[in-house]
């Protein structure tokens, strides 16, 4: 999934979501009445463009909609998948075919509140067939896993019928896969796996999914009461809803917030405003709130979303640029074509103290991170996948990677003298190819977002420092909000993306396997290869040319070979770790943090909410997920947080070896 770094506000919301997904009153307002622990306030920082749960790719979009709409599973607290639409599934002897049982009187909810129908089993035919005729921006999740499917999206085959998806009756659906997967039952927490009723779809037309409340129905704990851009998003509990028991939150606001005043969320949930305030060690103001609420700041939990900078490998838009001629922008494009650059420009940068921009040093490696795929998402023959991949690394350049740690919670890549070695081999290399020094590397920021351009300016800083300005100038482009959004976050294609270098955005996995978070770079058809400014498949010729000067067909290659790998986990995950350190060692991308790690005061009940490491559910989305949140009167202690923590940590674990001895 698609995630937006801006202002922080978003991470803002979801950061104590990662620790108890939703939060209540503040400590002026904790005697009030049971009302309180009902209703749910905080901010947003960028307003939902589509509604169409089937297509949209964007966390801005999907953190609402998993509040509206239910797929046949959801994640409970501690990560397990449980019935959400389906009451029970069988898995054929082969792994190939998952029969689902719908729940009885499940019914659809229109805005209005109005019972518009029953939720069946073609509902979730209707949705996929639709998310192929709507040009899905989350196909990728499973076309190639359902069988026929690819073939009906290219057009080899035009009848629908004939793809591995069917309604067995009003409350049986059946899905037949390619290949076994083990992981493919996380697949159906994304929204393309969302079912869509035929009858309302038809009525609405193109305004399917628009933006607004009547423009879809709802299954989910929730409707959209009310939407006004870039000022307040509001919903109400869903009186229909299957599941209401567990809605303990009936009402949710949403004010909009520029992010121009970050000690202004404390300030708000101190006067009864807010549920929730994201605090800043770095801010003026916060020895105040030490002064207020030292014992009631807790630090939420790094989550598997990785944020990094991405190198615009064919850059073709600049509107927004520092650059005056022709031979400036070229030879940009053909340094940040030199791996010895790319990779001299990552060990210059010191990503610790850009993290403490918005987390204070006590917080500043408490996010960190070295890799793609977090190092402990997955096990290697009970080891973490981490390992793997850094003997890999080493295998493939010890000298770059023999002295990096790739473990989370530190930076294992700031290296001021190696970036200095790096950087001179690669002006050898460029000054034979006719580049002049210094290359200017324009990084777009959002001018009003306070603590982001902090980080941007850190990260200029840091770099410039370790190579010199008379070898690389990072030049900061001021946009407002809509114009660097376009440029960076909402870009589609590559060629919208206008950048050299960008930290606007990073990703979370869709389901529970390392390709999803490789083969979003795959050249062939990787869902995040605009931005790294390439296009999927045969593009231009200068997009055919920095593809070959990457060698990425061997990243091709690496990622075909262990796609094959369906039965042996070890395996497979093993050759996913060989893919991951081509990755790294290529330098298009450098991983740097995950959302968590950071301080907050809150009124949340801890770990009561939803938690997976993919899919909608995923912490970082559960930070708009309310459902089973519960909110206490008073604030939250860093004991009390503390104690729920361990006690969540050994479920969790409790639960990870009852599964591994089955």
């Amino acid at each position: 999934m698609k995630w937006k770094q801006k202002g922080l506000l978003a991470a803002a919301l979801v950061s104590v979501a990662l620790l108890a997904t939703a939060c209540g009153n503040n400590s002026k307002s904790s005697s009030s009445s049971s009302s309180a622990t009902s209703k749910y306030s905080y901010v947003y920082s960028t307003d939902p463009d589509n509604f169409d749960y089937t297509v949209t790719s964007r966390a801005t979009n999907s953190g609402h909609l998993v509040n509206f709409v239910n797929g046949l599973l959801e994640n409970d607290k501690y990560g397990r998948l449980t019935g959400a639409m389906a009451k029970s599934w069988d898995v054929s002897k082969d792994g190939k075919t998952y029969t689902y049982h719908l729940r009885k009187g499940i019914n659809w909810t229109d805005s209005q509140g109005n019972v518009y129908g029953k939720v069946k089993a073609q509902d979730f035919v209707t949705g996929l067939k639709h998310a192929v005729d709507a040009k899905s921006e989350t196909l990728y999740v499973v076309q190639d896993s359902i069988k026929g499917l690819s073939d009906y999206v290219s057009g080899k085959n035009s009848d629908f019928s004939k793809v591995g998806v069917k309604a067995l009756d009003d409350s049986t659906v059946q899905y037949t896969l390619n290949q076994p997967e083990s992981y493919w039952n996380s697949k159906l927490t994304y929204g393309v796996m969302f079912p869509v009723n035929a009858k309302f779809l038809k009525s609405q037309g193109k305004d399917f999914g628009k933006a607004s409340a009547d423009s879809i129905l709802y299954n989910g704990p929730y409707t959209l009461a009310n939407f006004t851009s870039k000022s307040v998003i509001e919903y109400k509990e869903n009186p229909n809803y299957w599941d209401k028991k567990d809605v303990h939150i009936k009402d949710v606001k949403l004010t909009y917030d520029d992010g121009s005043n970050p000690d202004g969320l404390y300030k708000s949930y101190i006067k009864g405003d807010y549920s929730q305030a994201r605090v800043y060690p770095t801010s003026a103001d916060y020895k105040n709130v030490l002064k207020q609420s030292k014992n009631n700041i807790v630090w939420s939990d790094p989550d598997s979303t990785v944020y990094n900078f991405t190198f615009n490998l064919n850059r073709q838009s600049y509107n927004a640029t520092s650059k005056k001629t022709t031979k400036a922008k070229e030879d940009t494009k053909k340094a940040i074509l030199n791996r010895n650059f790319r990779l001299a420009v990552q060990f210059a940068f010191d990503k610790t103290s850009y993290n403490a921009q918005a987390t204070g040093r006590d917080g500043a490696e408490k996010s960190l991170r070295n890799t793609m795929t977090p190092p402990n998402f997955v096990q290697i023959n009970g080891q973490p996948y981490g390992d793997t991949v850094k003997k890999d690394l080493n295998k493939l350049d010890s000298a770059a990677f023999g002295n990096v740690n790739l473990a989370d919670a530190q930076d294992g890549t700031y290296d001021p003298a190696k970036a200095k070695e790096y950087f001179a081999k690669a002006k050898k290399e460029l000054q034979a190819q006719g580049v002049s020094f210094p290359i200017h590397l324009d990084l777009p920021a959002d001018q009003k977002a306070a603590l982001t351009l902090n980080q941007s300016k850190s990260f200029k800083s840091t770099v410039e420092k370790s190579l010199g300005t008379n070898n690389l100038v990072v030049d900061i482009q001021l946009l407002s909000e809509d114009k660097y959004l376009a440029a960076t976050y909402q870009a589609t294609t590559a060629a919208a993306s206008d950048f050299d270098i960008s930290n606007a955005s990073g990703w979370s996995a869709d389901y529970d396997d390392p390709s999803s978070y490789l083969e979003i770079y795959s050249p062939n058809d990787g869902a995040s290869l605009h931005t790294i400014g390439l296009e999927p498949g045969k593009g231009s010729a200068s997009d055919t040319a920095a593809k070959k000067a990457l060698n990425m067909d061997e990243y091709v290659k690496l990622l075909d070979k262990a796609s094959v790998i369906t039965t042996d986990t070890n395996a497979r995950y093993k050759a996913y770790a060989e893919a991951e350190a081509w990755l790294l060692n290529s330098g298009i991308q450098i991983p740097v943090k995950s959302l968590g790690g950071t301080p907050s005061v809150t009124n949340v009940v801890p770990y009561t909410g939803p938690y997976a490491q993919s899919g909608l559910y995923s912490p970082n989305s559960t930070g708009m997920a309310f459902k089973g949140v519960k909110i206490q009167a008073k604030p939250v202690t860093t004991a009390q947080s503390n104690k729920a923590r361990k006690a969540w940590q050994e479920k969790r674990a409790e639960i990870a070896k009852e599964t591994a001895d089955k």
